[in-house]
């Protein structure tokens, strides 16, 4: 969904950059990140039900109680990957793309090592990787947004935070939501697959398999 509702930011970010109306790009990513936001507090709320929803979906027991588990503690990395998706595009359409390569490789290797130690050393089990995920993205998104904000590379297109990006939320769902429900139909018609699995009789396995595909 995060994906998708930034997606608009191709389309004005582009039109923006295109007519030299530099500024306004800056204004569109401030837009779509409240955006981002308020789509994640939604999310974030239907997540923390995780596990009476799929029980009321006839899913095992335990394969919902540990699913549960694993959302609860992934929920702030929702937020910074939504965030992350806007300055992605921000950036993409200015034609900047070796930086993003750069600012992908500390995050890597903190994710891999982070998450080594919370299931082997800390002790974490299951909620180790969700934990160590949203410790990355949100390293990532502060890379990424103080590049944006202390590069002069951005001086035209970056000016700083403003109120005016609220005058644009609304218009900027219409392009995010359409693009947003592309993407989740597309996503869903797998996931889908996944909950008929946990209705078979070897649940753990079948939902296992099913998501490996």
């Amino acid at each position: 969904m995060q994906t998708g509702l930034s997606g608009s930011l191709e389309t004005l970010c582009g039109q923006g950059y295109g007519a030299q109306v530099y500024r306004m790009l800056g204004v569109y990513l401030q837009a779509s990140i409240i955006t981002s936001a308020l789509f994640s507090v939604l999310v974030s709320l239907l997540w923390l039900y995780t596990e009476p929803l799929l029980i009321f979906l006839h899913q095992d027991p335990e394969v919902s109680r540990m699913a549960a588990v694993f959302l609860r503690y992934t929920i702030p990395a929702q937020f910074a990957f939504g965030f992350i998706q806007c300055i992605l595009r921000f950036l993409q359409t200015q034609s900047v793309v070796m930086p993003l390569v750069a600012f992908s490789l500390l995050p890597l290797v903190f994710h891999v090592g982070i998450t080594h130690a919370s299931v082997h050393y800390l002790g974490l089990g299951f909620a180790g990787p969700a934990m160590s995920t949203s410790l990355s993205l949100w390293l990532s998104f502060i890379m990424l947004a103080s590049y944006v904000m202390l590069s002069t590379r951005f001086k035209q297109t970056w000016g700083g935070f403003s109120t005016e990006a609220f005058q644009y939320v609304l218009p900027g769902l219409k392009l995010a939501v359409p693009s947003a429900m592309m993407v989740c139909f597309e996503y869903w018609a797998f996931e889908i697959l996944v909950l008929l699995a946990g209705l078979m009789p070897d649940s753990q396995m079948s939902t296992s398999i099913i998501a490996m595909w």
